[in-house]
């Protein structure tokens, strides 16, 4: 069975108070721990439709770069009930705004975690070992790029308390 692809984003602050944070939501049909993802946008290169996924999954904007800076499969359980393998390019996304209400705000949860913690809180194997590997080399990644424009309505850019 062909591979399918999808582009995610490892959405991650720094602070000298608490290091490298990394935001997980939860999926929407098993409520396990993610990072924002989905297919591919024809009108977006890959790192932009990341952003656009962090966005509408998690509510945040920042800086994305435009290498990935790792990958991970698994199988995906599609609508009608097949499952096919897919690989996930992710791409960092360094947050700047973190909006109190986004597009799937209803149907998720997100939750910031210290690397360890978010590598031991996905159930990927693959998945935890690129957000090991993104956050031991968090300096090496390529430049990044000016965030995608705000789409209708997101205008409220209230920093929320994060659960």
């Amino acid at each position: 069975m062909k591979t399918r692809r999808q582009v995610g984003a490892i959405a991650y602050r720094e602070s000298d108070m608490d290091g490298v944070r990394i935001l997980l939501v939860t999926s929407r049909e098993t409520g396990r721990w993610v990072v924002p993802k989905g297919w591919p946008m024809k009108s977006k290169r890959p790192h932009k439709a990341a952003a656009q996924e962090a966005y509408e999954e998690a509510g945040v904007q920042g800086r994305v770069r435009k290498k990935a800076s790792g990958s991970y499969r698994y199988p995906k359980l599609l609508g009608n009930g097949d499952v096919v393998p897919c690989r996930v390019r992710l791409f960092a996304l360094r947050v700047k705004e973190e909006m109190a209400s986004w597009p799937e705000a209803a149907e998720r949860r997100r939750c910031w975690f210290s690397p360890e913690e978010a590598a031991s809180a996905v159930n990927e194997p693959d998945l935890a070992q690129a957000l090991r590997d993104f956050a031991g080399g968090l300096r090496k990644a390529g430049p990044a790029v000016e965030p995608p424009s705000s789409p209708a309505g997101a205008l409220d850019r209230t920093r929320s308390v994060v659960s």
